[in-house]
């Protein structure tokens, strides 16, 4: 279900400029005046993941937002005593359960249109609480996408 909310240039723009020019760690989207996604926070590239997680709450209990996040992990393929360093963009919907339910919904119904105009994520996350949206529960998932 398509809610008619579009996604702006600026959110197209800082996309690119975290996945090609690597200026950015991450990104926060929010839903302005439930006709636009915009963004409303970039994050150095120096910043933690816990940075992350903070201003994707800053909002608020009642607060849902997207964040887009260039995560890097070390991986070692099976039968090889190297690891690698592994980038992956992430885009995750932060919806907490004491959000209100329209809000919810306009999110929800919204991602899709997100999701279509950030080409190239690695990953899709749907979050409700700090347990699903922890660094340990997404270097668990997107780890589930590599190789052996």
């Amino acid at each position: 279900m398509a809610s008619g909310v579009t996604v702006s240039d600026a959110c197209k723009t800082t996309y690119e400029e975290i996945k090609k020019d690597k200026k950015h760690r991450y990104v926060i989207f929010f839903i302005k005046d439930e006709r636009q996604i915009d963004v409303e926070v970039i994050g150095a590239r120096d910043e933690e993941y816990d940075q992350f997680l903070q201003n994707l709450q800053a909002g608020g209990a009642g607060e849902c937002r997207y964040g887009l996040y260039d995560f890097e992990y070390m991986h070692q393929c099976q039968g090889t005593s190297e690891s690698s360093k592994k980038q992956k963009l992430f885009l995750m919907s932060w919806c907490p359960d004491t959000a209100k339910v329209k809000k919810k919904m306009l999110y929800s119904s919204s991602f899709d249109a997100l999701k279509k105009s950030l080409v190239g994520v690695q990953k899709y996350i749907q979050a409700t609480d700090l347990s699903e949206a922890s660094q340990e529960a997404v270097e668990e998932k997107l780890r589930a996408t590599d190789r052996q």
